[in-house]
């Protein structure tokens, strides 16, 4: 009995200092956390040093320390995981994108920004990955096969414009800011889209066959995946609707609406679509309709627990990436690291600039007013709001070149280190950039017709389309739109139209079945909004 008594008393001393350990790191990770928030505070006034540069930048400070302590072995307090990223920390994010996307601008200028969130990630894509394949033959960077290396483009495809939209004002510049932030939004799903459609083919033999397949493949996951976010709100706002949580408990309807927002991305997963755009239209339509449904306070509290859940997940993976800065187990040649990094920073210049300013060009011609129209110093500001990379180029790189948060390959540690290595300088080098090109460039914004017919809404770019101004639109059927009689007629409006006619059959069909502003059923007694019924 005895030798067993000491075996398990061995073990459960060594689990109570793994789990001691682990307590620790939490501990001092979520202090890290707390001072990237009151940091941030501090410097909110400048707006030179946003939230992920504070981040990154207390992230390195404490992996400097944790380096001087454990004598060089690890910059780390906590092993990253695809798996955290994507199931626990990127759902958040983007359903607080979603949630919170200006729905008249984003509609109105909705072709644009398809043009540049989809068709130009895939330009930019196919750019990158013809580079690195062409450059890689030269450079001494491992053994990377073509999945590899297409995988890549589909990485440094996605885009962070984050700090450009704290700077950028959707008052004094609405065009300018709704390009920036949906293209943003549209960016990632398509990446990761892109990258998924990448893995599920066999590029052993490339053909005419295989380019197809993938382009289905493409095609498949891009509308399934929007289809089943759109089917889970329209769902979440029925229920919400039809039983009226809020009568006896705004708790349950709060609670439900996170979970259901929750559920949309799991389904993606679960069945192998794409969670990222899924989560994204769900949330779409849970501010369309949903939110609507709820009560007055849980209107307060979803919208303010969404934005609080995005910004903790966002400093949580830039706080990771500063530590991950100063990895010396990725043991990648520093000469070498430093020539694929900036290689791989020139394709991103060159694949950007590629779409931005033709695609800029086609979508001048379509349009009459030159209010609307994208000046070519407007094209400047979104080349550069592209250039930062962020969150989704890092999970991705995991995803693809680590196993279990490690890296096994000689080419893989290259590629993680050149990943950490770009995010980190073009968020802190062309971060600090934005604010003086910005001024340079804009430097007083001209008045238009947008900032007149669209009342005020909340500064802050986290918080950017809710408030009083959540589902702020014309009365369009008030305006006379004339009919096209001819293509170019249909290009030069097709929003207006398009958005004229949705508004019709949103009213007439869909807001009196899920609810929505105006459709919200009253009930006596409840805490509703009085000014609503």
């Amino acid at each position: 009995m005895t030798p067993i008594l000491n075996y398990v008393v061995s073990k459960w001393q060594a689990l109570s200092t793994s789990d001691h350990a682990s307590v620790v790191s939490i501990n001092l990770f979520v202090a890290l956390l707390c001072a990237c928030i009151v940091i941030g505070h501090l410097l909110e006034e400048t707006r030179w040093m946003n939230e992920s540069i504070t981040a990154l930048l207390i992230g390195m400070f404490a992996g400097i320390v944790i380096l001087l302590v454990s004598r060089g072995k690890s910059s780390h307090l906590l092993l990253f995981s695809e798996d955290t990223f994507f199931i626990y920390l990127l759902p958040p994010i983007i359903f607080n994108a979603g949630f919170q996307v200006k729905k008249k601008q984003f509609f109105v200028n909705f072709m644009t920004i398809m043009l540049f969130g989809a068709i130009g990630t895939l330009v930019s894509c196919f750019i990158i990955s013809l580079g690195a394949f062409q450059f890689f033959k030269k450079m001494d960077v491992g053994s990377l096969d073509i999945a590899d290396i297409l995988a890549i483009g589909a990485i440094f495809a996605a885009t962070d414009s984050v700090c450009t939209l704290q700077i950028l004002s959707q008052d004094e510049t609405p065009l300018l800011y709704s390009l920036v932030f949906g293209e943003g939004v549209v960016n990632d799903a398509t990446s990761v889209v892109l990258f998924n459609a990448i893995q599920s083919i066999d590029l052993s033999n490339i053909d005419a066959r295989v380019a197809i397949h993938f382009l289905g493949s493409f095609f498949y996951l891009f509308s399934t995946s929007t289809l089943l976010g759109v089917f889970v709100g329209l769902l979440s706002a029925y229920i919400i609707r039809k039983l009226y949580f809020g009568r006896h408990s705004t708790d349950r309807e709060v609670a439900l609406m996170i979970l259901m927002a929750y559920l949309s991305y799991m389904l993606a997963e679960l069945l192998d679509l794409s969670g990222i755009l899924t989560v994204f239209f769900c949330g779409i339509v849970m501010s369309h309709y949903t939110w609507h449904n709820v009560t007055e306070s849980s209107r307060v509290t979803t919208k303010h627990a969404f934005a609080t859940l995005s910004f903790i997940s966002e400093s949580f993976i830039f706080v990771y990436v500063g530590m991950d800065a100063l990895d010396i187990e990725n043991g990648a040649s520093p000469g070498t690291s430093v020539a694929v990094s900036a290689m791989l920073l020139g394709l991103v210049m060159v694949g950007r600039a590629a779409f931005v300013f033709p695609l800029s060009f086609l979508s001048n011609l379509a349009k009459k007013s030159a209010d609307e129209k994208i000046t070519f110093r407007e094209q400047v500001i979104i080349w550069w709001a592209g250039l930062m990379r962020g969150a989704v180029s890092i999970a991705l790189a995991y995803h693809q070149f680590t196993r279990a948060g490690h890296t096994q390959l000689r080419g893989n540690a290259m590629m993680i280190t050149s990943t950490v290595t770009v995010v980190l300088f073009s968020t802190m080098v062309f971060g600090l950039l934005t604010k003086p090109l910005i001024k340079c460039l804009i430097p007083h914004p001209k008045l238009t017709t947008s900032m007149l017919s669209d009342p005020a809404t909340p500064k802050s770019f986290s918080v950017p389309l809710l408030g009083s101004a959540q589902d702020s639109e014309l009365d369009l059927d008030s305006l006379h739109v004339p009919r096209p009689t001819s293509i170019r007629a249909f290009l030069a409006t097709p929003t207006h139209t398009v958005h004229r006619y949705w508004r019709k059959f949103d009213d007439a069909f869909m807001r009196p079945m899920f609810g929505g502003r105006g459709f919200v059923p009253f009930v006596p007694g409840s805490p509703t909004e009085r000014g609503g019924h």
